[in-house]
């Protein structure tokens, strides 16, 4: 159990302990008026122990909380129990800059805080200490771990020319979204496109041009379809989406929008301007499907018959009739 300190007891070795060490160190009575603020808190907050000793901690932080900060320290008082605050619940106590403004990536300290009670001869508790310490190396690194496996986590899932969903993540989400719809018995369309004649534009252009055409166009397809649609290169020049929630009729909107706009797109390369056209096959969700795969092989079917028709054109899979 902590005791109490008695300011006026105190011998110059402790004040000098209290300035010297690397961690906040303030002591508060129930009024929350100070009575102790070491070098520490000095340096970080610009302000000096006499302008504070005596007066309310509230009046000179305006960005604590008196509400939140009095219930936080009931425990203390009511139970004589330590209270601690980490960085990842609240990143700051008191808003001090970074430590390291100049190389470091914080615009302000991180803290991890204790508050404890200090208990008197009575056994009372008339004060209690909050110690603060710097921690925001070791936020900063554990952000950066997170903000890394993030980045990690995307990469994996996104094709790095095209900004779309690469196959792989493609077909996981297609398979979940096919067992949603076989749940929900609600209509979705899958669409499969890809570009008319894209060997004779990487025969005749080189394949740097070639990559230019594909990213133009699945920028396009980015603007054609919704958040809750799931677009993705499915190899090549060869993209594949599925249009939730969308009816045959609303999706060959779809696709002689994607279908126009790309004819009517110019790329840019070596002075030179490519112009290209797309086909494209659509099937509806049916109940009677009997996996994923078939579903996207008629959509396939589809486009291979849009090929077969002339290209540059959508041809939709025809449900056979029992």
């Amino acid at each position: 159990m902590h005791s109490s300190v008695t300011l006026s007891s105190t011998p110059n070795v402790v004040d000098e302990l209290l300035d010297s060490i690397e961690v906040g160190i303030v002591i508060l009575n129930k009024q929350f008026e100070v009575e102790v603020w070491n070098k520490f808190m000095a340096n970080h907050s610009g302000k000096r122990a006499s302008s504070l000793l005596g007066t309310s901690l509230f009046e000179h932080f305006p960005e604590i909380d008196k509400q939140w900060l009095t219930a936080k320290v009931d425990p203390v008082f009511s139970l004589k129990s330590p209270v601690f605050i980490i960085w990842e619940q609240r990143p700051y106590l008191f808003k001090f800059g970074s430590s390291r403004p100049v190389t470091s990536a914080a615009s302000h300290m991180y803290q991890n805080v204790t508050m404890f009670p200090l208990v008197g001869d009575s056994g009372s508790v008339e004060n209690f200490c909050i110690l603060v310490y710097d921690v925001t190396e070791q936020a900063l690194g554990k952000r950066g771990m997170a903000e890394l496996n993030e980045e990690l986590k995307i990469t994996s899932r996104v094709d790095g020319l095209t900004g779309l969903y690469n196959r792989r993540y493609w077909q996981e989400r297609f398979e979940e979204l096919y067992k949603l719809s076989k749940r929900r018995n609600k209509p979705s369309t899958a669409m499969m496109l890809d570009i008319d004649h894209f060997k004779r534009v990487n025969d005749t252009y080189g394949h740097q041009a070639g990559d230019k055409v594909i990213k133009m166009l699945a920028a396009l397809i980015k603007r054609c379809v919704r958040e809750t649609d799931l677009a993705g290169r499915y190899g090549g020049e060869e993209f594949a989406i599925i249009l939730t929630d969308s009816t045959l009729e609303n999706a060959t909107r779809v696709a002689e929008r994607i279908r126009g706009l790309a004819e009517l797109l110019e790329v840019e390369h070596d002075g030179q301007t490519i112009t290209f056209t797309v086909s494209l096959g659509l099937a509806q969700f049916e109940q009677s499907l009997n996996g994923p795969m078939v579903w996207l092989e008629q959509a396939d079917q589809a486009l291979y018959r849009a090929k077969e028709s002339g290209r540059n054109q959508y041809c939709v899979h025809e449900v056979e009739l029992e």
